[in-house]
């Protein structure tokens, strides 16, 4: 009997798992405690996954009151990941990014606010033309006021616009790996590649329309 009780239990959590979408790596972060990160010169730090951090980091690095944006890895318990490795899903991190700015000029809502107007949070696994888990859309938090932030905006957006289908993660942050260098700054050094022309581009422009009382220089929407 004891046997067949653990046996339905674990039957129970991995159909948990598939009707909600998460697997039990997911299920098992989202236990952990968060990790609060130390502020630097006075700049607070960030960490969103919303699809590849290429479109991500150009998008974050347009709003004031962010000094830096760094494209990396969270979200899984390998160490040292690698972009062959992420890329092709053989590891449960997501490709994100660091965001680094003024908590005296931008807010953590606001930027929560950017991550969910930047991107579609209702396609499970995928953005854009891009597929797999490490394309998953995940808000990380670093402590309960941060929590709570995220929650109330998944609550007020799910009620509003999105009949609640967004399929955002809420994970503890944990830790970022920062990617490799080619990848830092992608965007603007390689402006004719042809992902970028074709899907970065497009996807920062009509986030610059959208939203132009956000940016650096408002006048470039």
């Amino acid at each position: 009997m004891r046997a067949f009780l653990i046996t339905f239990a674990l039957f129970l959590m991995s159909l948990s798992c598939t009707n909600s979408g998460n697997t039990e790596h997911d299920l098992a972060m989202m236990q952990k405690l968060p990790v609060q990160t130390e502020t630097k010169n006075g700049l607070a730090r960030a960490y969103f996954a919303s699809g590849c951090f290429w479109c991500v980091e150009a998008i974050f690095e347009s709003v004031a009151g962010v000094e830096e944006v760094i494209s990396g890895y969270s979200g899984g318990i390998e160490e040292n990941p690698i972009y062959e490795n992420v890329s092709y899903g053989k590891t449960n991190h997501a490709e994100a990014v660091e965001v680094l700015y003024n908590p005296q000029i931008i807010s953590f809502q606001t930027l929560v606010s950017v991550f969910f107007a930047s991107h579609d949070p209702t396609t499970r696994n995928r953005q854009g033309p891009d597929t797999g888990r490490q394309y998953r859309s995940i808000a990380f938090y670093q402590n309960e006021n941060e929590r709570e932030i995220i929650d109330r905006t998944i609550k007020d957006l799910n009620e509003k616009h999105y009949d609640g289908n967004i399929t955002t993660q809420v994970f503890p942050f944990q830790k970022f790996w920062k990617a490799e260098d080619y990848h830092q700054d992608y965007e603007s050094k390689h402006p004719r590649d042809p992902y970028i022309i074709g899907v970065s581009l497009p996807r920062l422009k009509k986030f610059k329309e959208n939203y132009p009382e956000v940016l650096k220089d408002k006048k470039l929407h």
